[in-house]
């Protein structure tokens, strides 16, 4: 079970960097608490935190389905933090001979309550703020951003950090301050499957408790309900009394029944693939508004597909309604929605309008040209080019 359970993470921890150093891809657009980030921001107005995508919500939603069948199994299979540190635990007891730290129970669930406490921060500044203001400290996001620009030595500090903690107490951060943590353990705590212990055949060795990696008393329950458990089945595998019952994992109404592990990699397996053909399948728009007070959508309603460049982040999305909401000479009428997928280059963005109010020319000049701001008495230069418009009539 240990050696599966290696093979799934380093599988996952080799795709994020492939991903990162290979191919170089945005891979903040698949973290799954980038999801719980803009969840806020996207139902309140319709945009997305800068760096994020459709793509946060279709993997939040895989592995909230996941820890919903199979309580935490992403921090203990598919996380690269909790991987890596994991890793460093058991490098430096082989290798080092540091015995692990056993943190008393008392002080273990205190700790426990740090990572709501940090999550409740993160969304707190992220959420009145409107931008991922903890990136910056976050030492996963130096990882897979390659060192981004806007990465500050905090981002080091909190990974030594880890590093130095992990080397003696088995994944710190996981189980004491990591904010996604603290929202899967809401579901983990309702997940369909367990590790049950059936006293008449357990011979009370504690073999299970002493290999837990978050420190849960399996041998004094005969269910483990703790949201902190991972799946690792760590507990099962080490169980002398394993052949005859005395630790099983599988669903919860029926203690007799046990599953074998590789259910468990197979949903997470289906789970993941179903995120990626989803965003594939359903490209919903990382921006989508209604102009406010201009009716409902009427049937005759048209669509008007463009490619917009300089459309990059949540700020030029915001200023896009800003422009199809203008006031002056461009002012257009009637009912108006914008979607769009804002990134680099030329952006795909559909117009819906009531094509008795206004037409295709009037958008156009409303996104193109400059705005002029009565209360600032200034002009206001669009940031925005058509891909086969030109607003001033110079070509062929």
């Amino acid at each position: 079970m240990k050696t599966t359970r290696r093979i799934v993470q380093f599988g996952f921890l080799a795709l994020v960097l492939v991903g990162v150093f290979v191919v170089e891809g945005n891979a903040e657009r698949w973290c799954p608490f980038g999801g719980v980030e803009a969840l806020y921001t996207y139902f309140t107005e319709g945009n997305m935190l800068c760096s994020l995508g459709i793509s946060n919500f279709y993997i939040l939603g895989a592995v909230l389905l996941i820890t919903l069948i199979l309580r935490r199994v992403f921090c203990g299979y598919m996380c690269p933090i909790g991987t890596i540190s994991e890793w460093l635990q058991s490098g430096s007891r082989r290798i080092l001979k540091i015995k692990p730290v056993r943190v008393p129970v008392g002080v273990d669930r205190c700790l426990s309550l740090l990572k709501y406490v940090v999550l409740g921060i993160v969304l707190y500044f992220t959420w009145t703020m409107s931008e991922l203001e903890f990136r910056r400290a976050d030492p996963c996001y130096a990882l897979i951003s390659r060192h981004g620009e806007d990465i500050t030595y905090w981002a080091y500090i909190v990974a030594g950090t880890i590093v130095a903690g992990s080397l003696f107490v088995t994944i710190p951060f996981c189980r004491w301050l990591c904010p996604l943590g603290a929202v899967l353990n809401i579901f983990s705590k309702v997940g369909l499957s367990r590790v049950k212990r059936d006293p008449e055949s357990c011979i009370n060795c504690g073999l299970c408790a002493k290999v837990c990696p978050t420190a849960i008393p399996v041998d004094k329950q005969l269910q483990v309900t703790n949201a902190r458990c991972l799946s690792c089945l760590n507990c099962v595998e080490v169980c002398p009394e394993r052949k005859n019952g005395a630790l099983r994992w599988g669903p919860t109404k029926n203690m007799r029944v046990s599953w074998p592990q590789s259910v468990l990699v197979l949903i997470i397996l289906v789970a993941v693939t179903a995120a990626v053909v989803g965003v594939n399948s359903f490209p919903a728009p990382a921006y989508s508004k209604v102009i406010d007070g201009r009716g409902s959508r009427p049937a005759t309603a048209i669509t008007l597909d463009l490619k917009v460049f300089n459309l990059s982040c949540r700020g030029k999305a915001s200023l896009l309604s800003y422009y199809l909401d203008r006031d002056d000479m461009y002012e257009l009428s009637g009912y108006l929605k914008a979607e769009a997928w804002p990134g680099s280059g030329a952006v795909d963005l559909i117009v819906t309008y009531d094509p008795e109010k206004t037409d295709r020319q009037a958008i156009l000049e409303a996104l193109t040209e400059p705005y002029y701001d009565r209360d600032a008495d200034m002009w206001r230069p669009s940031p925005f080019e058509i891909e086969g418009y030109d607003p001033l009539d110079l070509g062929d």
